[in-house]
């Protein structure tokens, strides 16, 4: 099998690369990424030291896949992945990445009939309708409630079914922009494709901001010792997501592509479920537990643009597709992101401090 990841020497991208390297040695595994991101161009060493084969470019371009030989399979990883992006600036890198590049990634994916794996987010979602959905709030989280008049949502998180109707973020709307227009592929073209929504997704090598990765983020300030800070909704810390390994999501990939008549033309949450979820709250008490660090916290009452009290999300629909469930459990995440960093600290201090 041939396999091309846009976006590859992103945290995702080369996950799904490793992986994939290293279970099918006979494989044939090609990146393709611009390098914009600060924090790939360690992967990129990961990467071709694994044998990978990579190519520099752009998505934006889609000149630069024509040099790419006919692969089976695209994983589109490629993203601006922020959730603040082009909201206090222009969103024309967003746009042109997220979705003007998935166009271009399905072109070359129609010229050679490769199959097409699509990862998306939780953040198509509008932020109006899960302003809907019932919370309550305990000691250190909001959690949702049993009672609920909104579709799609019960306490084990969102799913496939919740609204549509409404705003999302420039990121979440160009992320469900493409997933519209992968259906059209899908229908038209008889193109095989797969949509995963991805929830938090995390793991050693994701390079954590303030906007995108916060796990990575919480865990290297308490480790640097570190100011952080808890933002909106009243400042108390919590604010809850659900948290995936990306093994785990590797491991369901690996099933789509070997199983892809039984996922094709399909779209699924993709996180890590109720059990894995958990608050700034909790994390930062997770964090310290791990380090033995304890870092100033600012509150700030006030809430971020485009920003959400709680999402978890429900699995059902691919678990009873595949019997696919998370098994990396936060704990256990947690202490291997502590783990990555002691052992990386020289190359990840310029970056994560």
């Amino acid at each position: 099998m041939r396999i091309l990841i846009t976006g590859g020497c992103g945290f995702v991208g080369s996950s799904i690369a490793l992986y994939f390297a290293n279970a099918y040695p006979k494989y044939t595994i090609i990146v393709f990424d611009n390098l914009r991101r600060r924090g790939s161009e360690l992967n990129l060493k990961r990467l071709t030291e694994a044998g990978i084969q990579f190519v520099h470019g752009d998505i934006r371009n889609e000149y630069d896949l024509n040099g790419i030989s006919a692969p089976d399979v695209i994983i589109e990883a490629s993203a601006e992945p922020s959730v603040l992006a082009g909201i206090d600036s222009s969103p024309n890198y967003t746009i042109d990445t997220n979705l003007i590049g998935t166009i271009h990634a399905l072109n070359f994916a129609r010229s050679c009939n490769a199959a097409f794996v699509f990862l998306s987010t939780s953040r198509v979602y509008p932020i109006n309708q899960i302003e809907k959905v019932k919370v309550f709030e305990s000691e250190t989280r909001f959690e949702i409630d049993s009672a609920q008049q909104i579709a799609g949502v019960n306490k084990e998180g969102i799913s496939e079914e919740f609204p549509l109707d409404g705003y999302r973020s420039i990121y979440g709307a160009t992320k469900l922009a493409s997933e519209i227009m992968i259906q059209e592929y899908h229908q038209f073209y008889g193109l095989n494709t797969i949509v995963n929504r991805c929830g938090v997704l995390t793991g050693p090598w994701q390079m954590g901001k303030v906007d995108q990765g916060f796990v990575v983020l919480w865990m290297a300030r308490h480790f640097w010792n570190r100011p952080l800070s808890y933002i909106g909704f009243g400042g108390q810390g919590k604010q809850v997501r659900d948290i995936l390994h990306v093994l785990d999501l590797c491991r369901l990939v690996d099933q789509q592509l070997h199983h892809i008549n039984l996922f094709s033309g399909n779209i699924y949450n993709v996180g890590g479920g109720h059990q894995n979820s958990i608050s700034l709250q909790e994390m930062t008490t997770l964090c310290r537990k791990i380090t033995g660090n304890h870092v100033a916290i600012d509150e700030v009452k006030e809430n971020r643009p485009a920003d959400i009290p709680i999402y978890i999300t429900n699995n059902r629909k691919v678990q009873t597709t595949c019997g696919w469930k998370p098994e990396i459990q936060l704990p256990e995440i947690a202490q291997e992101v502590f783990s990555w960093i002691s052992q990386n600290k020289n190359e990840l201090e310029p970056i994560l401090k």
